[in-house]
């Protein structure tokens, strides 16, 4: 079985050791997304800009190995709160209205207090 690792922009990567997303046969898992800027810069403070920032970080990696976010099987959310639910579940539900996939939705905290939402994504390839 072929597997082939993605790396991100995350810089807790090569701390912790692990990548942006891995391609495992037709399957493509992606790790846990928190709203981190490219630039490095502070997330934004709505749960709901928050979760879209993560949508936009997971469609590029899946992108970057072959898949879509139309291909997405599985989520997993993290919120720190209840009240950012539902900002976020209307976030999720743009993107995934019609691909209908599997959902998990925690509460619990995060690595950074400015983060109110995570996901983790897997996917088939096309």
């Amino acid at each position: 079985m072929e597997r082939r690792s993605i790396s991100g922009h995350s810089p807790y990567e090569p701390i912790m050791g692990y990548c942006r997303a891995v391609v495992a046969g037709e399957h493509v898992y992606v790790a846990g997304t928190a709203p981190i800027p490219v630039d490095g810069s502070a997330p934004p403070d709505d749960a709901y800009e928050q979760m879209r920032l993560c949508l936009e970080i997971v469609g590029e990696a899946l992108g970057r190995a072959g898949a879509s976010l139309e291909d997405v099987v599985r989520t997993r959310v993290f919120v720190t709160d209840p009240v950012h639910f539902e900002g976020v579940a209307r976030a999720h539900g743009e993107v995934f209205r019609d691909v209908r996939p599997v959902n998990t939705t925690v509460v619990t905290s995060l690595m950074d207090p400015a983060w109110k939402v995570e996901i983790e994504v897997d996917a088939m390839l096309p």
